[in-house]
């Protein structure tokens, strides 16, 4: 069985021969090939290049494409800084007044030089790979959190607590959307066989599950309905303890759940039993980066054991693996699912 097989398996929820693994290692992997951030966000035969050099090393089954969480911001006109060894970030919002949504020019990415470098990798490694490896296609962030980063954090947390701006919200909602679907589109051209957004300014750890609800849900669910229009699964990524929003991911319409160590093993196996796919989650930093082999494989084991009753599981860190992550640990985990019986 195939790594594509196995990872296309687990998400219609048959069994595969081995536990399948999918690792959000993009910057492991630029750093084991001695390419740097800026190389790696710019050049996508860097950074495919990258993710085969991590495939022939670990023996993985998916890769995940990604690149930083600022690229559709950046694409609108955010400022982004970009440093030499470490992914893209925003200098601050774009939007003084939130009224000024409407001003905002339309954006084609098709134009966008970020964005074709994503685009390009997928091809590049959807070529290399052929029907051998699963590609998921990341397609940065999600309505919600892109209007985070177009407004500035600060802003719209307080745009949030004021009922009278809900029209306003939702123009600039609508917007990030428009952006957001395009990538989609644009992914699923490329060849990628899913795709995916992260949405971890509507997690728990910054806005109530009611806001969630309201202004974060509808347009999770127009993400997993326009990959579904377009014969891709969807999967959805929100950083942090998301038990209390489980049930919410569930009916966006995602396929996958890509959840956070944080969260609680036993509540995301009962809300997800319904026919929800889980990645992840083993701890990126403390036990993968900063714990020993036995740590890694510990961890795995309790929850690879949690999820042991159905197939619907794909083995994953619950967020970005760091740089400097022991290749021995990772190995540790990989072994572990393989062994797994």
């Amino acid at each position: 069985m195939t790594g594509r097989e196995r990872i296309a398996r687990a998400l219609r929820g048959e069994r595969t021969d081995v536990v399948p693994v999918m690792l959000h290692n993009f910057m492991m992997a630029a750093r084991e090939a001695r390419v740097t951030m800026r190389e790696f966000r710019s050049d996508p035969e860097a950074l495919a290049r990258s993710f085969i050099d991590a495939v022939e090393r670990y023996d993985y089954d998916g890769i995940l494409v990604d690149v930083d969480t600022v690229t559709l911001a950046s694409a609108i006109g955010v400022p982004v800084d970009e440093p030499e060894e470490e992914p893209a970030r925003v200098r601050g919002g774009l939007l003084a007044e939130l009224e000024a949504v409407r001003s905002l020019p339309a954006v084609d990415l098709r134009e966008s030089p970020r964005v074709r470098v994503w685009l390009e990798g997928v091809r590049l490694l959807r070529r290399h790979f052929g029907e051998r490896l699963f590609v998921r296609g990341n397609c940065d962030q999600s309505p919600f959190t892109l209007a985070a980063l177009v407004r500035g954090m600060d802003r719209w947390m307080m745009d949030l607590t004021e009922r009278e701006r809900e029209s306003d919200i939702h123009d600039l909602l609508e917007y990030c959307a428009g952006v957001t679907l395009q990538f989609i589109a644009l992914m699923a051209a490329a060849g990628a066989d899913m795709t995916s957004n992260g949405d971890s300014v509507a997690g728990p750890a910054l806005v109530s599950p009611a806001v969630f609800r309201t202004y974060a849900l509808p347009y999770d669910r127009r993400c997993a309905e326009a990959s579904h229009r377009l014969g891709l699964p969807y999967a959805l990524h929100i950083c942090g303890d998301t038990s209390a929003i489980l049930a919410d991911m569930v009916a966006t319409g995602a396929d996958a759940l890509e959840l956070d160590y944080k969260t609680d093993l036993e509540r995301a196996h009962a809300a997800l039993r319904g026919g929800t796919t889980f990645i992840g989650n083993v701890d990126p930093s403390g036990v993968l980066a900063l714990g020993t082999p036995a740590l890694v494989e510990e961890t795995t084991l309790r929850l690879l054991r949690c999820f042991a009753d159905t197939p619907r599981f794909i083995l994953n860190a619950g967020c970005a693996i760091p740089p400097a992550t022991p290749p021995e640990n990772l190995l540790a985990m990989i072994r572990t699912a393989r062994e797994f019986r």
